[in-house]
């Protein structure tokens, strides 16, 4: 509602009227019961000129006649084209091919120069080079040699001069402590501060005081060691056909005399056989070629399906 003065909604957005509802009374359709592509099923619908199969003949190609890429072309003889090349190479030959004057040589040993363009190298003979006559230098110069000891108790050994002797007391720390304590004592003046307003209905001056005695502490039991240490009587014995490793001994013999034994069955009135369960019944199954065969070629692709041989 516009304020008194005021603009109403309309004229605030800026336009002439209020747009008008679409769908305001049409009828509720379900999405379940809706068309899909109504246009398919009506007029004319595009035709296409149906599936082409594979074959040698020209209808399963966009062209309608065979178009071949060399058509019009002249014979082209591959040797004579190369013989015409090779004469052109020819022709820019300055002169005759080149033949070596004579062949290789091969050489007889290691260090000789037969065989090779130049003459032996002075540089690289073995004979020895005229040397100079040695002259040792002149000697080092002379210094005092140095002084032994290794500098803890020997004086005047180092480098530099000797320390001298300054007097160090043996408890100069302590005293120096001594001397500042009675100092800063004597700089005091009175007793320290106390106050006498300590709360004591409620606290304790020793909160750990305990007026009531401990009990006696309690000494613990020793128990009174074995004074043999336990030892088995014997080590274990070996069955050796004579029980003498069992823990019982040998049963005595009984006579027994062969026999066969018939047990006895009792036979009751109202006892039926016992027949087992019967077991799993087998079935037919096919191989896994047969299953392979049968994904592979199926009703889709039976006519453009290529066979394969294992």
């Amino acid at each position: 509602m516009p304020v008194e003065g005021g603009k109403t909604d309309m004229e605030r957005i800026g336009l002439f009227s209020e747009m008008e509802y679409v769908t305001v009374g049409d009828k509720y359709v379900s999405q379940f019961n809706r068309p899909f592509n109504e246009a398919a099923s009506k007029n004319r619908q595009m035709l296409p000129g149906g599936s082409k199969e594979m074959s040698h003949l020209q209808a399963g190609y966009f062209d309608p006649h065979f178009v071949r890429i060399f058509e019009g072309e002249g014979y082209v003889n591959l040797n004579q084209v190369r013989r015409r090349h090779m004469m052109e190479e020819a022709k820019k030959n300055l002169g005759k091919a080149f033949l070596p004057s004579n062949g290789d040589k091969k050489l007889c040993g290691l260090g000789s120069y037969y065989g090779t363009i130049g003459r032996p190298v002075p540089f690289f003979s073995a004979q020895s080079k005229p040397k100079e006559k040695y002259e040792p230098p002149g000697k080092n110069l002379y210094t005092n040699p140095g002084k032994k000891g290794t500098g803890y108790g020997y004086a005047n050994v180092t480098i530099g001069k000797q320390f001298s002797h300054s007097a160090d007391f043996y408890d100069a720390a302590k005293l120096n402590d001594k001397k500042e304590n009675e100092e800063h004592h004597r700089l005091l003046k009175g007793t320290p501060f106390k106050l006498n307003l300590y709360p004591r209905e409620y606290f304790d001056t020793n909160p750990y005081l305990f007026e009531k005695p401990l009990p006696p502490i309690k000494k613990a039991e020793k128990k009174e060691a074995l004074a043999n240490p336990f030892k088995p009587s014997s080590p274990g014995k070996k069955a050796g056909g004579m029980k003498a490793g069992t823990f019982d001994s040998y049963p005595s013999h009984s006579a027994d005399p062969y026999g066969v034994k018939l047990t006895s069955h009792i036979s009751r009135k109202g006892a039926k056989v016992f027949h087992p369960p019967g077991g799993p019944k087998s079935r037919p199954t096919e191989s896994i070629m047969t299953l392979n065969v049968k994904r592979a070629l199926n009703m889709k692709n039976y006519k453009t399906a290529s066979v394969q041989s294992y």
